[in-house]
């Protein structure tokens, strides 16, 4: 059975409108999801370890004591590591490794030493770096096991400076993943707790007896986790509510069509709202890309979710040229984007609006997800056109350096007053003026 994936060209009338219907996604939130997560949220807050354990128990069918018995100890993640097989260990350490050597790199790159200069008349003026002191990181559990998630959150927090990172990772029925565990090893996570949902949320934004406050809080979840974060926001920092993955491959239509139809795969096969698009300038390959598509995805274990994927939010779009797939790729902002073509660097150059690009044939999406190095925490939903992939800077935070000399004060004090004046704000101004000299 075919998947009627749809198909555009952009030579036709009403293109954008067509293509703005496949782009649509309201991140409708859930009313009873929105009061649910309040309630807890609320619970928690107000009870502390008493709540976070009625709804572990509740929700997760896990049975403890306390609170502290949810703990896992620093050995039991050791412990979880020694004990992987020896090929899934190196390449989670190398996965890691070259995670922690990009984010090295970007923490130098991106100014994390801070600045100072002095203009002439003595006064200095600069910016003091400083890392977060407790950074607590979301990692999804149950059927989704995600050690990539650990990497890719806690590394550049660690890479950062933060000198606390907590972990709370959901164990439905006290199912523990040993990988996750090892992962957590590796990136140095501080604490982990075998809690999840909104009443994670809570705790690590309120803080109880056991579970420290934190200043941030980052990581996936379900849709009560990302209710519960938009809620918290303000008590705590977050890094941003995620949509459903996307991927959008420009073309030249010279790669492997089997290649590209596996790339839209990979993003199909996360859940049924996750979006694969295609652009290129050749119908003939459109149509091997679409053969493709209908050859192998009997051969996908998530078949069934990447054909609804597929149906409902995906394309194969036939575009006049590549400058045009370009302008349409700003346009769509995607989370991944792969430019697939002989001669990537000239076509990233047109891109102003993406996550992460990956140029040139051999720069499959799966690479950036586990152990090419950057971050795969990306914008969604077209946030990618204001928003950036979660980096070091996120775990750090910047304070103004103002030293003004005496004579600084003469020529700024002036000015200040008669702006404040203007404000009608007396005190302000007479701040400045008690300074200047008589």
């Amino acid at each position: 059975m075919s998947i009627a994936i749809r198909k555009l060209d952009s030579a036709d009338a009403g293109f954008r409108d067509k293509l703005s219907a496949v782009l649509a996604f309201e991140a409708s939130e859930d009313e009873a999801i929105d009061r649910a997560a309040a309630g807890i949220l609320a619970d928690v807050k107000a009870r502390g370890d008493a709540a976070v354990l009625e709804y572990t128990q509740r929700f997760d069918r896990v049975q403890a004591a306390s609170v502290a018995a949810l703990e896992i100890g620093k050995e039991a993640l050791q412990a979880a590591l020694a004990g992987l097989p020896e090929a899934r260990r190196h390449a989670l350490q190398t996965a890691a490794d070259r995670v922690r050597a990009y984010h090295e790199r970007q923490k130098k790159e991106c100014g994390s030493d801070g600045f100072l200069y002095r203009e002439a008349d003595g006064t200095e003026l600069g910016q003091k770096v400083t890392p977060l002191d407790r950074v607590g990181i979301y990692v999804p559990g149950g059927k989704a096991a995600y050690p990539s998630s650990v990497l890719m959150n806690a590394i550049p927090a660690k890479v950062a400076g933060v000198q606390e990172v907590i972990m709370v990772v959901p164990t439905p029925d006290g199912v523990k993943n040993e990988l996750v565990l090892a992962a957590a090893a590796i990136a140095g996570v501080d604490r982990v707790f075998t809690i999840g949902g909104a009443q994670a949320v809570g705790a690590l934004a309120y803080g109880t007896a056991t579970i420290p406050q934190v200043d941030k809080i980052v990581g996936p979840g379900n849709a009560y986790v990302a209710a519960a974060k938009r809620r918290v926001f303000g008590v705590v920092g977050i890094d941003m509510i995620a949509g459903p993955s996307e991927i959008l491959v420009i073309c030249d239509g010279a790669t492997d069509p089997d290649w590209i139809a596996m790339d839209l795969f990979s993003q199909a096969e996360h859940d049924e709202l996750a979006q694969s698009i295609l652009l290129c300038p050749d119908a003939d390959y459109i149509a091997k890309v679409e053969a493709s598509i209908n050859r192998l995805l009997d051969e996908m274990p998530r078949k069934d979710v990447i054909r609804t994927s597929l149906t409902d939010r995906g394309a194969l779009v036939k575009v006049r040229d590549m400058e045009e797939a370009c302008e349409i790729a700003n346009m769509i902002a995607a989370e991944h984007l792969e430019i697939s073509a002989q001669e990537p660097q000239q076509w990233a150059d047109l891109i102003r609006h993406a996550g992460a690009m990956f140029l040139g044939r051999f720069s499959s999406e799966s690479l950036g997800d586990y152990c090419a190095g950057p971050n795969h925490v990306l914008p969604t939903s077209r946030t990618a056109r204001f928003s950036s992939p979660l980096g070091v800077y996120d775990f750090q935070k910047r304070s103004s350096v103002i030293r003004v000399s005496e004579e600084g004060a003469q020529t700024l004090g002036r000015i200040a007053a008669e702006l404040a004046y203007g404000e009608g704000l007396q005190a302000h101004a007479r701040s400045a003026e008690l300074r200047l000299k008589k």
